[in-house]
């Protein structure tokens, strides 16, 4: 029996509507929500990027604003702006938009964004906590694919996960979040010898690597859970120009219990929980100043 779809943005919509409400009701209180995103210079997609999350983020009820820095910036200019919007209290979120331009240094730029603004979850602080299993604001993509494993219904204390893909954003985050679940984890990596042999035990698989039908049937344990964290452009035979992950998704399906469709599984939810970081870092921060004062 195929495997059941994961409909990642009906489940988006769910959270989209439960993040909608908090936000209003902080509002209603005169504590709005506001995010503010860092644009360095005009990187290919960028500015398309940054209307859709503004569109996101008005759909839900939070203030989003923007501020294009221009690509001659340097980093300590970058550095000076992220200060700057961790001292206003009318910002409750940040974020900043990769790729940077050569030269700086993404890693120590997301060091400085205090971490309860921190809406991405990408300050090491923020990794910190996750480890030592006080999670305060955790990557989106690893968030995302939790809830998706969780919208099964599998029980995840004591499964056997596999995670392949050890990127610092994606999957190392995600082995992290699974461990704090009580799943015994596998971490796969390009050093890992005789994949499929790590995989094949595997009730639930996480695959976030970036190489495109990396995974086939062959690679799978009959009734897993498989998510697809790759988003991968490729060309049909056709010519035409078509979004896949890294998991192929038809002879898989036929395989496993549950499996995310690329595009609609955790693309959509990554979005849902990047608004609903931008509450929780709201909500953080307001609290941080009622206990201030």
């Amino acid at each position: 029996m195929p495997a059941r779809i994961i409909d990642g943005a009906a489940l988006a919509a769910v959270i989209n509507d439960q993040t909608k409400s908090r936000v209003a009701e902080l509002t209603r209180r005169g504590r709005p929500v506001q995010l503010t995103a860092v644009l360095v210079g005009l990187p290919p997609g960028g500015e398309l990027y940054a209307q859709r999350q503004a569109e996101a983020c008005a759909k839900v009820g939070i203030d989003y604003h923007l501020l294009n820095l221009p690509a001659d910036a340097g980093q300590a200019d970058v550095a000076e702006t992220i200060q700057k919007l961790n001292h206003d209290p009318s910002v409750t979120g940040i974020m900043l938009h990769l790729p940077l331009p050569a030269g700086m240094d993404a890693t120590e730029l997301q060091y400085t964004i205090d971490p309860v603004k921190d809406v991405e979850g990408v300050n090491p602080a923020n990794i910190g906590y996750v480890v030592y299993g006080h999670t305060l604001i955790a990557p989106c993509t690893a968030l995302a694919v939790i809830e998706l494993i969780k919208s099964t219904g599998v029980t995840i204390r004591g499964a056997e996960a596999v995670v392949v893909g050890a990127s610092e954003i994606a999957g190392k985050p995600i082995a992290l979040l699974l461990t704090e679940q009580m799943a015994t984890v596998t971490l796969c990596h390009i050093a890992t010898k005789d994949l499929p042999a790590h995989t094949r035990r595997a009730d639930i698989l996480v695959v976030a690597v970036g190489k495109p039908n990396l995974i086939t049937a062959d690679h799978v344990r009959g009734g897993s859970v498989v998510i697809d964290v790759g988003i991968n452009r490729v060309t049909a035979p056709d010519g035409t120009k078509k979004t896949v992950g890294d998991v192929a998704f038809d002879p898989v399906r036929e395989k496993t219990a549950h499996l995310t469709p690329v595009p609609g599984g955790v693309g959509p939810m990554t979005v849902a929980m990047l608004l609903r970081n931008t509450l929780r870092s709201a909500e953080l921060g307001y609290s941080r100043q009622k206990d201030l004062y």
